[in-house]
This record gives structure tokens, C-alpha cells and sequence, in this order.
């Protein structure tokens, strides 16, 4: 995003106001609910959802910074769920995607990697391929740390999806390693997060106009 796009530093704290405000709303709300599916909780939900993921997108784009906060899509193109009531096991689905737009500080990392290890061999073979240097970066960290770090290994962020599949049972060792992802069943998901660059900022700011003007 370029400098002249860029929220202001105002724009950023009147979304943080707007979070404040949605989360008081969303408490009242369940504090006077008068059922399992009353409609002002829900609605204070909706309302809180559209406020944190303006804030999150204003201060990311602002100050390169995120928040924990993830709510679900409900307009997600998930099957009604067709799974176990009473789930026994459960699996989680991950796919991130990257794009390599620094091989060199990719390759500069797999290398510390590799003199630290002291393999000479592994060493040679990180200096000139990516492929190599790839190996070695997810063979020494862990998935949730490289997302948390991807900008240190020379990687830009794409898409990315959870889900929480249910199951009756477990399977069983050793059954599904040769095609882990085929028996993945849309029907058994029992929710999912997204994160995708799809999502529409001018939508998110429109909505936050809404709220304001709510608040007027």
C-alpha cells in the first residue's frame, strides 16, 4: 500500500474507539440476553466483528502491526455441517501460502541454520538453491513461528485457511500419511478462519462509517 493510501494515525485510534465501543455494546447484550438466540447478542456480535477487523486492517496498514482477533466468516463457503454430534477426535487443517520475494535473506538464513549446525554438506547445497533453503527453514522451526517471522526469511504472506474437522474416531497411525489432505470432508468442518487479501477494505471502512454514524 503506498504512503498516500495509508490511514492516518487519527483514522487508526477512531477505529480503536470504535472496538472500545462495540465491545461495551457486546457485553450489555449478553449481560440482558433473554435467550440462547437473541437477536440484539447477535447483532452486538456482528457489530463487534465488523469494528475489530477495520481496526486490525488500519492499524496493519498503518503501522505494519496486527491484532489477535480472528472472527469467522459466517458467509463462509462451507456445507451445512453433516459431522458427529458428540465429535471423539477432531483433525486441524492448515494451509498457509507464501511467495519467496527475497531469496537471498531466505538463503542467508538457511545458512545460519546450517553453520550452526556444522553440516558441511547441507551447507554447500543451501547456498545455491531455494528448494535446499526451504527444507532446512521448516525442518528448524515450527509452522506458527515462521508465520509469526516470515518477513526475517525474505517470505510475503498469502492466504490462509484452519479448519476444525470432527471425527468419530481417531484414525488410525500410520493410515493417512501417503495423502493427508484427501479425506478432508467439508460436511465435518465445525468452523473455519480465513485470512485472505479478498477481503475488501473500502467494504470494512463502510461499515465502520455505518457505526460511527450509529454513533452520532
Amino acid at each position: 500500500m503506498s504512503d498516500a493510501a495509508q490511514p492516518t494515525a487519527a483514522e487508526v485510534r477512531a477505529a480503536a474507539e470504535a472496538v472500545k465501543v462495540a465491545l461495551d455494546r457486546h457485553l450489555a447484550a449478553v449481560e440482558l440476553r433473554t435467550g440462547e438466540d437473541d437477536p440484539a447478542v447477535s447483532e452486538a456480535f456482528n457489530a463487534l466483528a465488523v469494528a475489530a477487523e477495520v481496526y486490525d486492517e488500519r492499524l496493519y496498514n498503518r503501522y505494519d502491526e496486527v491484532t489477535p482477533f480472528e472472527i469467522p466468516d459466517p458467509d463462509d463457503s462451507l456445507p451445512p455441517y453433516n459431522g458427529p454430534e458428540e465429535p471423539n477426535a477432531l483433525s486441524v487443517l492448515i494451509r498457509r501460502d507464501y511467495a519467496v520475494v527475497e531469496p537471498q535473506r531466505l538463503l542467508a538464513q538457511a545458512q545460519r541454520i546450517a553453520d550452526v549446525d556444522r553440516d558441511a554438506e547441507t551447507g554447500a547445497v543451501v547456498g545455491s538453491s531455494v528448494h535446499a533453503a526451504l527444507g532446512v527453514l521448516f525442518g528448524e522451526y515450527e509452522p506458527d513461528e515462521i508465520a509469526s517471522r516470515h518477513k526475517e526469511f525474505g517470505l510475503e504472506e498469502g492466504d490462509s485457511t484452519l479448519w476444525v474437522a470432527a471425527a468419530d474416531d481417531l484414525p488410525e497411525p500410520g493410515e493417512w500419511l501417503s495423502t493427508p489432505f484427501d479425506q478432508a470432508d467439508p460436511q465435518q468442518v465445525v468452523c473455519r478462519f480465513d485470512v485472505s487479501a479478498v477481503f475488501d477494505e473500502d467494504d470494512l471502512d463502510a461499515d465502520l462509517d455505518d457505526l460511527e454514524e450509529q454513533d452520532a
